[in-house]
């Protein structure tokens, strides 16, 4: 047992404890004052007064007296309540893997902070949730539906559901047990199944686990993807929750800087020389969930991940655009760390927020919050350049720009999720608060 995080501020149970201690000591003195009218016509030297006097300590001098017995109670009471929420506690201890004190601070700590939307999708989205979870229980994933490859295109091309992938990697990121949870929801079938050798790994070959569970629920919901995916938040009983940006699953379109048009998501990251970008079908409804999270949200974080294919297909929907606009939360906008080779081969930091800005709007994003740890050369594996910090933006009303060491010096092309959450987080202590003072100013 932590002894240390059960008396963690805001835990809920020092105060009680302390409230057990008080009542103990005003017993004490009750039983005190009730010996002492007992004995008070006792005669001195009487064998009954000896045995009093002896258990009383009177023997002792009376400042040592007191500080024995002062003594003796704070272990009598502080072993007691250690045994006393040891026996308690044990039946859930054992269902909870020993995590209950961790459980109990989620519920009770974690709950007190900002509530907090993060929209996107990639590695780049569950990076951040992975870290922003240690800060706070009130997280809400909207995540992009437009990917087209790999198990998830599979999926949606035979089931005609959203793709899940994405989902799948936030629902990992926020499981208490990350590492468990990641390794079973990321475990793949082997092998992968073809046209041409159509038993190869079986009918499964190729899918994570996840993928399916993901699949399964939504037919287990008649085919109702978002309250399948609301039954994987509650099965998997994360901290927080992950929504699809949309119930349909979406296309991803974008036209070149040569006049050619690309269609698909998989084919649109790996292509440079994006002009404009857009999904359809156009007029598909957004998560109901979503918007009310995004309405009620305090901070709501744009990115990382990639430009066109991982966050835009999300604002790209004029419910989820307006949404955002609309909210009076405040609005980041974290840039990536390095660029994507295909569709952001280049790109400054000023290119990245003129692209997103031109896509989803002027009122899209408040704040910029951008790497200034630039570390060179990138790994071989990664064949790109860190983003530059070329600033400001061709734009009427730029945003204000924050800089941050958020890199992960293990690995140079992503975000370090611990660095990213408490650089969100220090963003919105600091912006966030001078704007509800202006938005109070405003509505006095």
């Amino acid at each position: 047992m932590n002894l240390r995080r059960w008396l963690t501020p805001g835990i809920g149970v020092k105060r009680w404890l302390l409230l057990t201690f008080a009542g103990l000591l005003l017993l004490a003195l009750g039983v005190a004052h009730l010996i002492r009218q007992a004995t008070r016509d006792l005669q001195p030297g009487g064998l009954t007064q000896g045995i009093l006097d002896t258990v009383t300590l009177q023997f002792l001098p009376y400042p040592l007296r007191g500080l024995l017995v002062s003594v003796a109670g704070l272990l009598l009471v502080g072993f007691g309540a250690y045994r006393t929420i040891r026996a308690l506690t044990a039946p859930f201890t054992r269902a909870e893997g020993g995590r209950l004190v961790e459980l109990i601070y989620q519920r009770k700590s974690l709950a007190r902070g900002p509530r907090i939307v993060a929209i996107g999708g990639g590695t780049g989205l569950s990076t951040l949730l992975r870290g922003l979870k240690e800060h706070t229980s009130n997280l809400t994933a909207v995540v992009a539906v437009a990917d087209d490859g790999g198990s998830s295109g599979v999926l949606r091309e035979e089931l005609g559901i959203p793709p899940v992938g994405d989902i799948r990697r936030c629902l990992a990121a926020l499981a208490d047990s990350e590492l468990l949870m990641g390794e079973l929801l990321e475990h793949r079938f082997a092998g992968s199944p073809s046209d041409s050798a159509p038993e190869a790994g079986g009918p499964f070959g190729g899918h994570p686990v996840g993928n399916l569970l993901l699949a399964a629920m939504t037919q287990l919901e008649n085919g109702d993807f978002e309250e399948g995916v609301r039954r994987a938040n509650r099965v998997l009983a994360v901290r927080g929750q992950v929504l699809p940006a949309a119930a349909t699953p979406l296309t991803m379109h974008a036209r070149m800087r040569d006049g050619t048009i690309l269609d698909g998501q998989s084919l649109i990251t790996r292509t440079a020389g994006i002009e404009s970008a857009w999904v359809t079908p156009t007029d598909a409804p957004a998560s109901e969930d979503a918007l009310q999270a995004i309405a009620e949200a305090d901070l709501i974080v744009l990115g990382p991940g990639s430009l066109y294919t991982s966050l835009l297909p999300s604002l790209l929907l004029s419910q989820i655009r307006d949404a955002v606009v609309a909210a009076p939360a405040l609005r980041v906008y974290v840039c990536n760390v390095a660029t994507q080779v295909g569709e952001t081969t280049g790109f400054d930091l000023a290119g990245h927020v003129e692209a997103l800005v031109a896509h989803a709007g002027s009122g899209i994003v408040d704040c910029v919050l951008a790497n200034n740890r630039l570390i060179t050369p990138m790994p071989p594996a990664a064949p790109a350049e860190p983003v530059r910090l070329t600033w400001p933006p061709n734009l009427t009303a730029p945003p204000r720009l924050i800089l941050d060491d958020v890199v992960d010096p293990e690995r140079a092309s992503h975000h370090d999720p611990a660095r990213l959450a408490a650089a969100v987080i220090r963003v919105w202590e600091r912006e966030g608060g001078a704007r509800r003072r202006a938005t109070a100013a405003r509505s006095a």
